[in-house]
C-alpha cells in the first residue's frame, strides 16, 4: 500500500495523483490524464515519488489504455535521474517485469509508435542511456573519446553513411573510416536483444544500425580500432540515484 502523503508531484502536492489515477481508472478523460502526465513528468526530464510510485497503477492501465503505456514509460526513461527515491524504484521490480512482458507484446504488433516503445523496452530492462539517444538510424550520430588517443571521434549511422570521423565545424566530417558492423553471431546482451527483436518485428533499418553502432570503428587519428557502443555507454551509463 502507497503512503501517499510522502509521496509529492512535482507541485509538492501529494493528493491530487491519487485522484486522478482513480479518476483514469474510471474513465479514459482526456483532461485527467493531461494533468497526471504533468504532474508526473516534468519538462526538463524530472519525475518525482508520485510518479514512480504511480508506476505499478499505470502498468495495470497499459494493458488496455495506450495513454498509460506511454505514461510509465516516460517514467521509466527518466528513472535514472534526480528523484531521490531509488527504493520506490527497486519496489516496482514486479511492474516492471509486467511492463516489460506487456511491451514485448505490443511491439510484436508492430505499432505505429513502435520506436518509442522499442526506447521504453530498454529503459525497462534498465538500459536507461539507450533509451535516451537511440535513433532510428536515419540521421545519428554519436561522440566518444577514442580509448587509445583520446581524440573526440565521430560515429555516423544513417542516410548520409556509415562512418567514423574528426568533425571539423568549417569542413565537416573529415578523415572518415567505414565502420564494421558486428554480425549476428558476434552480439551478445543488450545488442543481441536490440538486434533481434528489430529483425523479429521486421524493422531491418533499425537491425542494420544496431548492428553498426554495436560493431568497430577506426579512429581516424591513431587507426586503432574500438567497440563504439562499450566506448559510448561506458561514457553515458548513468549512475541511479
Amino acid at each position: 500500500m502507497v503512503n501517499w502523503t510522502q509521496m509529492h508531484d512535482c507541485c509538492g502536492d501529494v493528493d491530487r495523483v491519487p485522484e486522478l489515477l482513480e479518476q483514469v481508472e474510471r474513465e479514459d478523460d482526456a483532461e485527467a490524464w493531461r494533468e497526471l502526465g504533468y504532474r508526473l513528468v516534468l519538462e526538463h526530464d524530472l519525475i518525482f515519488p508520485a510518479s514512480l510510485a504511480a508506476l505499478p497503477r499505470l502498468t495495470r492501465l497499459a494493458r488496455r489504455s495506450a495513454r498509460a503505456r506511454g505514461l510509465a514509460g516516460t517514467i521509466l526513461r527518466r528513472a535514472a535521474g534526480h528523484h531521490g527515491r531509488d527504493d520506490l524504484l527497486e519496489g516496482c521490480a514486479d511492474s516492471i517485469a509486467e511492463f516489460r512482458a506487456l511491451l514485448d507484446r505490443h511491439l510484436q504488433s508492430r505499432p505505429v509508435d513502435y520506436h518509442p516503445a522499442f526506447l521504453d523496452a530498454l529503459a525497462a530492462r534498465e538500459e536507461y542511456h539507450w533509451g535516451a539517444v537511440l535513433g532510428d538510424f536515419s540521421d545519428d550520430f554519436y561522440h566518444l573519446a577514442c580509448p587509445h588517443c583520446a581524440v573526440e571521434v565521430t560515429i555516423a549511422i544513417g542516410d548520409h553513411g556509415r562512418y567514423s570521423a574528426i568533425r571539423d565545424w568549417d569542413l565537416g566530417d573529415v578523415d572518415r573510416r567505414g565502420l564494421r558492423p558486428a554480425s549476428s553471431g558476434e552480439l551478445s546482451g543488450t545488442g543481441r536483444w536490440m538486434h533481434e527483436t528489430a529483425l523479429r518485428d521486421g524493422r531491418e533499418a533499425l537491425a542494420d544500425g544496431i548492428a553498426h553502432l554495436f560493431g568497430k570503428a577506426e579512429c581516424p587519428d591513431c587507426a586503432s580500432v574500438f567497440n563504439i557502443a562499450d566506448e559510448y555507454a561506458s561514457a553515458n551509463r548513468p549512475v541511479l540515484r
